[in-house]
């Protein structure tokens, strides 16, 4: 069969890939036609190399908690489901950070709010926006009250650009 097969014309065959892209054909039976019989051992072959590059490419922690399929295809939309949860889980994260989060005063005030200014943009990123109005609101809140004098001029400042 192997044999027969490597003597199809070259646009004959199926590309490396192709198990991402196609449908899965049907399994052959006694009525299948040897070309019909030879594409699809070369679809699973392209399904088998598709599946290994994907699975070495994830780490073993991550491989373990996505559901095991024998078709590439199925696989990789596995995948994508697991990391849309993920992508939720991380957004709760950052809203809980950016909440709670408290200047420590070991690194500089400008680190601090670009941290927060990064977290926000992260959320940005996710369809999270959060507007400047409360990221400023929040990075004030976040900071000591040895910083009022800043918090009242930052305060005044807005207010100014605003109008009355």
């Amino acid at each position: 069969m192997k044999r027969i097969c490597k003597t199809l014309p070259w646009h004959d065959r199926p590309r490396p890939m192709q198990a991402l892209r196609i449908d899965p054909p049907d399994a052959p039976n006694a009525e299948s036609t040897i070309e019909q019989k030879c594409y699809y051992e070369q679809w699973k072959r392209s399904n088998r190399m598709c599946l290994m590059v994907i699975k070495n490419s994830i780490l073993v922690s991550i491989r373990g908690v996505i559901p095991d399929s024998e078709n590439a295809k199925t696989y990789l939309e596995y995948v994508e489901e697991q990391f849309k949860g993920a992508s939720k889980a991380h957004a709760s994260t950052l809203i809980l950070k950016i909440l709670t989060n408290k200047y420590d005063g070991v690194s500089g005030i400008r680190e601090h709010i670009m941290k927060m200014s990064d977290m926000s943009n992260k959320l940005k990123s996710m369809d999270m926006e959060i507007s400047e109005g409360f990221l400023v609101h929040f990075i004030m809140t976040s900071l000591p009250a040895s910083y009022g004098p800043f918090k009242i001029r930052s305060i005044t400042t807005r207010r100014k650009r605003s109008g009355p």
